[in-house]
């Protein structure tokens, strides 16, 4: 059931970073639908098409804020500035973000300039990529016995480049699974350090490319398979990358 109206919590001139899940509209949660429809300020990021914007008022005023690797996109002090001064001006601003706020979304830096301008401000969380990865591959992420935690990292420093202070010992744990974001780049190279610290190259792994939306694709193997794809073609589309012996087929 979608909610006809707003929570009256969201009050004027204050901001929600709202998470949008992988992409797909059917996956928002009853509150992220509420503040878009009260929202008359929205800064969303790339994933953000028709079928979110349906939700927000025709009088909303829509920016696009989204961050791609190799593409032109607004600097972040300046998404916070512009988040600041539209709540500053009396308007609901609803920051719709990529999966959930809390995970590799840069929230911190948003909630803080927004707390020190004395605006009122609210996480609405959404469905972090990582979950949303493994229902696309039909997996669990945990699994008795065999994989006893759940741990995400990004794949690339501020650089670009793999980050040099990795802890290689616990994404070489045999009973953990892994989920990388932002790691299509630098995940060969991961594996190289996998391997010289013993993580078996027939470790299951799995490509989840462009989650969410009509071009998702799956490419499923060991780690060393994934790492050759990701060498030799490496997709256009945003990727989550998972390993780890929970994804090994039944």
């Amino acid at each position: 059931m979608t909610p006809a109206r707003p929570n009256s919590s969201f009050a004027p001139g204050s901001v929600a970073l709202v998470g949008a899940g992988p992409g797909d509209a059917d996956l928002l949660t009853l509150r992220a639908i509420q503040r878009l429809q009260a929202a008359e300020v929205v800064l969303y990021d790339d994933l953000a098409g028709e079928d979110f914007m349906s939700f927000v008022a025709p009088e909303a005023e829509l920016v696009a804020v989204g961050k791609r690797a190799g593409h032109p996109s607004p600097r972040q002090d300046e998404v916070s500035r512009l988040l600041v001064a539209y709540a500053r001006s009396g308007k609901r601003v609803v920051r719709l973000k990529a999966g959930d706020p809390a995970v590799f979304a840069r929230s911190d830096e948003e909630l803080r300039a927004v707390r020190d301008a004395g605006i009122a401000v609210e996480i609405v969380p959404g469905i972090t990529t990582a979950t949303a990865a493994a229902a696309a591959l039909g997996a669990s992420l945990t699994k008795r016995g065999v994989a006893r935690r759940v741990q995400l990292v990004t794949g690339h420093d501020v650089d670009g480049r793999l980050p040099d202070d990795l802890d290689i010992a616990a994404l070489a744990d045999p009973a953990a699974t892994t989920c990388i974001y932002m790691g299509k780049a630098t995940f060969p190279a991961l594996v190289e350090r996998l391997l010289a610290h013993g993580l078996a190259p027939s470790t299951p792994a799995a490509i989840v490319e462009s989650l969410g939306s009509p071009e998702t694709r799956v490419i499923q193997g060991t780690i060393v398979d994934i790492a050759a794809q990701l060498a030799s073609d490496r997709p256009q589309g945003a990727c989550m990358i998972l390993y780890g012996m929970a994804l090994a087929p039944r």
